[in-house]
């Protein structure tokens, strides 16, 4: 009986509402057979084969996803270290290395959770697809059940899952499918087109009060999902809109999170308001306020104090800024790393303060992409950004059209051309497309080109816009993302340890400088040949592709993209 209760917690939503209602009967309320057939007007019979339909149903997807064997494993680590840190008795060294052999083990657990992404299993679906010439009804319903299992696996909200496989299934068998040209192809596309509804299809801004009028924004969300940072990221953002927007520190009780804000909001070259710590946070806001007013700014955003887990004083806190500020837009701050816990999340705050919309931060590390697919189609709230890295320049508008076709692994090259467009200088860019032509070609264009992959997020979040690689920098067959990074990092360290005259004239690198090099910048002077001989077939390379930088296309737009990866080091 424990285990049906366990198998109905975490499954029961996928099962029909007569399927609920009987199995709660049984498992719940511990009714008999008889009793629920008599409520029902069905027979004992019945009762009976339905439960065991149920069973099976679920013990299926527990053999599939095994989240009740995780809980129940990861339960019983947890009163482990509870045990060691609260009934100690004996060696402390003894102890902290058990407590570190469990942490590890868990660590380890939820790492090969997370590692195939949503999207590679996805392609993987859509590639059988693709592979037949006809589809079946069967063949369909095939699919669609592997869908399902890489949507739960992502952490997808069930009942989300649910209708949506509902809703595609639905569509897909269906004459003009199933008799089309291409029918593989376009049951994809539903699959595409019914992702994009359920992020909210259109994009969605924050709204601002009518003319001069001040706007007021509040933020809100858990400790550790990044609501600081966000709230500089997107005054960043309404600046280079040409709003002028004022910070207002309103966290008092987190170490250090004024100074945070102050250093963010110098970065953005936009004013942060701050009374200290020794305020209640709603006359720090009410003073805000009237500072703005005065000050003719646009745009006031409090930065609200943050919970391990939401508790009635934050709220009732949160509350009393809204009624003090009148506050026109409530934005909560999630973190795409919890998965479904960042749904709850924004359903509470919904309902206890109200919010008109989500930013979801940490996507590029969310490997499964639950977060995304399930807040809007649970809350109804729209979502309004995306993080996609630390720097204060990694927050994107979030596009629901272009998010599926990531998480689908079609890639987001618009996003990257916006993005190039956004932190590549111009000038740079055809004073280096210039260089390459007249093959001109030396150590300090490495460094440029290194430079203009940084300004858009490094190398990984290129390639999680570049179609097959999907949502959480999925991999390309020959490069692994990380090692890739990691040797930009030691090129770097290589070429600034030559002089200006070495990098300009490589034909310099004598053995002797080889070495020196190799010193300064802590490698082997295996890696400083290797690095050489790298340069020396880009540059032949180069002088036999005179139109790699995309010929005289290349030249509108600051030389085009190609110029950012031929050549680079990895």
């Amino acid at each position: 009986m424990r285990s049906r209760v366990f198998l109905y917690d975490f499954y029961g939503e996928l099962l029909t509402e007569h399927q609920k209602q009987v199995y709660e009967d049984v498992v719940l309320n511990d009714m008999s057979l008889s009793e629920i057939a008599q409520e029902f007007g069905i027979s004992r019979q019945g009762v009976h084969d339905l439960i065991k339909r149920c069973d099976k149903i679920l013990r299926g997807y527990e053999e599939k996803l095994h989240l009740v064997e995780r809980f129940l494993r990861s339960r019983e680590r947890i009163a482990r270290i509870c045990e060691l840190t609260d009934h100690y008795q004996g060696n402390v060294e003894a102890a902290m290395d058990e407590i570190r052999s469990i942490s590890h083990e868990m660590l380890e657990e939820i790492i090969s959770m997370a590692f195939d992404s949503l999207s590679e299993k996805l392609q993987n679906v859509f590639k059988n697809l693709r592979s037949k010439g006809k589809l079946t009804e069967d063949d369909v319903k095939a699919a669609l059940k592997e869908v399902k299992m890489a949507l739960l696996e992502a952490d997808v909200n069930f009942k989300v899952v649910k209708q949506f496989t509902k809703s595609v299934q639905e569509r897909a068998i269906g004459q003009d499918v199933m008799n089309g040209l291409n029918p593989g192809q376009m049951v994809i596309k539903i699959v595409n087109e019914e992702m994009i509804k359920l992020m909210g299809s259109e994009t969605t801004e924050i709204a601002f009060r009518p003319g001069k009028e001040l706007t007021v924004i509040m933020m809100v969300g858990l400790q550790g999902a990044g609501k600081t940072t966000t709230t500089a990221k997107i005054a960043g953002k309404l600046k280079s809109k040409g709003k002028k927007s004022l910070l207002v520190a309103c966290d008092v009780y987190r170490p250090a999170a004024i100074e945070q804000l102050k250093i963010n909001g110098e970065k953005q070259g936009v004013e942060v308001f701050s009374m200290g710590d020794k305020n209640k946070p709603a006359d720090i806001a009410k003073a805000a306020v009237e500072h703005a007013k005065k000050n003719d700014f646009n745009v006031v955003i409090i930065d609200t104090a943050g919970r391990l887990h939401i508790d009635e004083d934050m709220m009732a806190e949160l509350i009393e800024i809204k009624e003090a500020t009148d506050v026109f837009q409530t934005i909560l701050v999630v973190d795409a790393m919890t998965g479904q816990d960042a749904v709850n999340v924004a359903g509470t705050f919904d309902e206890k303060i109200g919010i008109d919309g989500v930013v979801i931060t940490k996507l590029d590390g969310d490997t499964r992409g639950g977060a995304a697919l399930s807040i809007r189609a649970v809350t109804g709230k729209p979502i309004l950004y995306a993080g996609m890295g630390e720097k204060l320049s990694d927050l994107e508008q979030f596009y629901p059209e272009r998010m599926a076709s990531r998480i689908l692994g079609m890639g987001d090259v618009l996003s990257m051309i916006e993005k190039a467009q956004e932190n590549i200088d111009e000038e740079q860019a055809k004073k280096l497309e210039q260089k390459m032509r007249k093959n001109e070609f030396d150590f300090e264009m490495y460094l440029d080109s290194m430079s203009q992959m940084k300004k858009m997020g490094g190398l990984s979040s290129v390639m999680g816009m570049m179609p097959g690689m999907g949502i959480g920098g999925g991999k390309m067959p020959d490069i692994d993302t990380d090692e890739a990074e990691k040797g930009m990092a030691r090129t770097e360290a290589i070429i600034y340890s030559m002089t200006p005259e070495e990098r300009r004239n490589p034909k310099l690198l004598n053995p002797s400088r080889k070495a020196r090099i190799a010193r300064g910048a802590g490698v082997d002077v295996s890696e400083v040949n290797r690095l050489v001989k790298q340069f020396e077939q880009t540059k032949k390379f180069m002088k036999q592709m005179p139109g790699m930088m995309g010929g005289k296309k290349g030249r509108r737009g600051g030389g085009g993209l190609g110029g950012l990866f031929k050549g680079l080091p990895f």
